[in-house]
């Protein structure tokens, strides 16, 4: 009585058998939790038959010591157990699998209405009147983890895919208002613009469970409508706009196709520039500047000068200000971490965010300072104004 349903079974289920199978751990019994939900007990045995069907075609079914769920797109076929013959516990496992033919069209089907749903060519519209030739304006976005689910009773503050397409367009409209009016204008996402790559809401790499809002599909939806709406904004303010996506660890293949997205809706427009290079090294020059981006998870930040100086070898020498931009650092246990560090020849900096914390680094005791930038280089003099914003002065917290 009282217990809560084995959290791995969410990703199995429905809406409705999740609530089925909240209330069995919650009551206890078939009858009671058919009275909790006003449905007949049969409904309640279909709901959590069906639910542990899909579960066991996924490989994962703890009363059979199947713990290690195949990834999303192939099933179950068969699996052989030895156990030790003295304690009974299991030795050594062997699991068939297959491709999910059915799950992997519906991942398609999925995947295409979610990149082509309101995102027709964008038909080229004049520039602004007057622009600053000298001028370029930098807007570095940090870690937006859109996507990821937050409790203030929990972290602090509330975040979910509403609130953090809001504060994205709140930042930007309050940054934007500030800026000069610059000829050109660098729009730089640091990676980790969604929250999590698949229709798993875990971590590529290491498959950290993660707290997710909605689905993976409505993800990408509002992830592509929250970058164009700072996209055109840009363009309506500066005559030429150049993006860069870079690859994050949460969204190692998500960046890939959020790139070509982007590059494909503005393929046909003449001020509006997306690099597509799938390295996680990216360079912009302006004049005696020179900017380096990547998400930050790959090399440590006094690594990045050296790789620069390779890299681009021409513009280091024919260069005065050279800056590298990354995310993945965005909190502190201490709310002091050093943000930017000057190194020889370069300054390394680390851009803030403007999400909460979710459960996880909340508990763990880190604290994030959450904003975000907006930065004026001039061609000959470098950097010569910075704007922030904070999700208090836009009302959002």
């Amino acid at each position: 009585m009282g217990k809560t349903p084995d959290q791995n079974m969410r990703q199995y289920c429905t809406d409705k058998q999740w609530e089925t199978l909240v209330a069995l751990a919650e009551t206890g019994s078939v009858k009671a939790a058919a009275e909790k939900l006003g449905v007949s007990r049969a409904t309640v045995q279909g709901a959590r038959a069906a639910a542990t069907r899909k579960a066991v075609n996924h490989g994962y079914s703890p009363d059979h010591d199947l713990t290690h769920p195949l990834p999303d797109g192939y099933k179950m076929r068969g699996s052989s157990t030895l156990y030790d013959a003295k304690t009974g516990e299991a030795k050594i496992q062997w699991i068939k699998s297959e491709i999910d033919k059915e799950r992997q069209a519906e991942m398609f089907r999925e995947f295409v209405a979610a990149m082509t749903d309101d995102i027709p060519g964008v038909v080229p519209m004049p520039g602004p009147d007057y622009t600053d030739d000298s001028l370029l304006a930098c807007y570095p976005v940090g870690d937006h983890h859109l996507g990821m689910l937050s409790w203030d009773k929990e972290t602090g503050a509330d975040y979910d895919l509403k609130i953090g397409e809001a504060l994205l367009a709140g930042a930007t409209d309050a940054l934007m208002s500030s800026m000069p009016p610059c000829k050109n204008a660098l729009i730089a996402f640091l990676g980790d613009f969604m929250h999590y790559d698949s229709f798993e809401a875990v971590t590529p790499a290491s498959r950290n469970q993660l707290d997710a809002d909605s689905r993976f599909p409505k993800m990408v939806r509002v992830a592509i409508r929250a970058m164009r709406n700072l996209i055109e904004r840009a363009a309506d303010k500066h005559e030429h706009v150049h993006v860069i996506v870079e690859i994050g660890n949460h969204d190692l293949s998500s960046s890939i196709f959020l790139m070509e997205c982007l590059h494909n809706v503005y393929e046909n427009h003449p001020r509006i520039t997306v690099d597509t290079s799938p390295m996680h090294y990216h360079y912009y020059r302006y004049g005696k500047v020179l900017i380096g981006t990547h998400h930050g998870h790959g090399s440590k930040m006094q690594a990045l000068p050296l790789i620069m100086a390779h890299d681009r070898a021409k513009d280091w020498g024919d260069t005065e200000y050279r800056h590298w931009w990354t995310g993945h650092i965005h909190h502190s246990k201490t709310q002091a971490a050093t943000s930017a560090q000057d190194f020889s020849g370069c300054t390394v900096e680390s851009f803030r965010i403007l999400a909460p914390e979710d459960a996880w680094a909340s508990q763990k005791g880190y604290r994030a300072i959450s904003d975000m930038k907006a930065i004026v280089f001039h061609r000959e003099f470098g950097e010569v104004a910075r704007h922030t914003v904070n999700p208090k002065m836009l009302g959002i917290t």
